[in-house]
């Protein structure tokens, strides 16, 4: 098993982070199996290109939120980690209030 379970939306509140609010914020060691994703479907070219984290943040995007860990921004990265055997992602984690 990669993710604790692959979602399909984001089931917390909207939070308006920009992408220089994300980058505040310091990146810590995840599990890759305490994630649920808030995508089901991942595009292969993105995955499989050879500058796919080029583009964006280097650290994907994770919230916190009654007590789980949503992955919002970043699967491709997540997949790549996993494929290179690795059980640990460097994210950045919004805590959301419950």
């Amino acid at each position: 098993m990669i993710f604790k379970l692959v979602g399909d939306g984001r089931p917390y509140p909207e939070h308006g982070l920009t992408n220089r609010e994300w980058a505040q914020i310091p990146p810590r060691q995840v599990r890759l199996d305490s994630l649920i994703t808030t995508k089901a479907m991942l595009d292969l070219h993105s995955l499989l290109a050879a500058d796919s984290t080029f583009y964006g943040d280097l650290f994907p995007h994770v919230v916190q939120w009654q007590g789980e860990l949503y992955l919002e921004d970043g699967l491709h990265r997540a997949l790549r980690a996993a494929l290179h055997q690795r059980s640990i992602l460097h994210a950045r984690v919004l805590e959301l209030p419950n």
